[in-house]
């Protein structure tokens, strides 16, 4: 571990509704004191609504540390993304739409991923142009990492998905949906750079820790998964 070692937190799938509480508020205050950065792996609105957000960017003012992060597919299910971004850009979080932001010496970088399935039975472009169209959006997610990988000259990296890039943390998961889970070609892409940690969300019933092929350590950090110290956010340190 460097002399220079960073901390963060990070955690995924609030599903922030319009009804307002302290949980998160009381969350934020805390994870600031513990952390160096707070890392959001998507699903932070339940259902996509300005309103949405703008309670948890609310929330957010209780974070004194750097805040990155990316969105889910919840963020996207009112067609009202545009919005959603600006409002949680106002409140101080970094999106990493396919970019990279730096703290301390570390590259957080960071795209929401998107589905298609693990190994072998990873879903391929064959058949109707309905099936090609969904792989390709696939691809374009795990290219866009790879170019973003490309401009970080960091010697560590925190790569920030909401979708699984590994099967290892969905494991817990009805077997049936594991394809909706998230996808192989992540962790292909992953496995191509030097990576210090990857975090996910998405899978609320997964395993909290794994590794891709090449041994990246990957970790599920969805609000219900179970992790080390019984709170509902991951300690994490590169």
């Amino acid at each position: 571990m460097p002399a220079n070692s960073l901390t963060f937190a990070a955690i995924g799938d609030l599903h922030v509704r319009e009804e307002r509480t302290s949980l998160l508020r009381d969350l934020f205050a805390e994870i600031s004191a513990k952390a160096q950065v707070l890392v959001l792996c998507g699903d932070l609105t339940d259902v996509g609504k300005p309103r949405e957000a703008e309670v948890l960017a609310d929330d957010l003012r209780a974070c004194s540390i750097p805040i990155v992060g990316v969105l889910g597919n919840h963020d996207y299910e009112s067609g009202e993304v545009e919005d959603v971004e600006k409002i949680l850009k106002a409140a101080g979080m970094h999106l990493l739409d396919g970019h990279s932001y730096e703290v301390n010496d570390v590259a957080f970088v960071g795209v929401k991923g998107f589905i298609g399935g693990f190994g072998r039975r990873m879903l391929a472009s064959f058949g109707e142009s309905i099936v090609k169209s969904f792989v390709a959006e696939s691809v374009r997610e795990a290219m866009r990492l790879e170019n973003a990988m490309r401009t970080v000259r960091q010697e560590r990296a925190v790569v920030v998905l909401h979708y699984a890039p590994v099967v290892d943390t969905v494991e817990g998961e009805p077997l049936e949906i594991f394809p909706f889970l998230g996808c192989s070609r992540l962790g292909e892409t992953i496995d191509r750079f030097k990576v210090s940690a990857v975090v996910h969300g998405h899978a609320h019933h997964g395993r909290y820790q794994g590794r891709t092929p090449g041994g990246a350590p990957v970790y599920n950090v969805a609000f219900p998964v179970e992790k080390s110290g019984d709170r509902p956010y991951a300690l994490i340190k590169v």
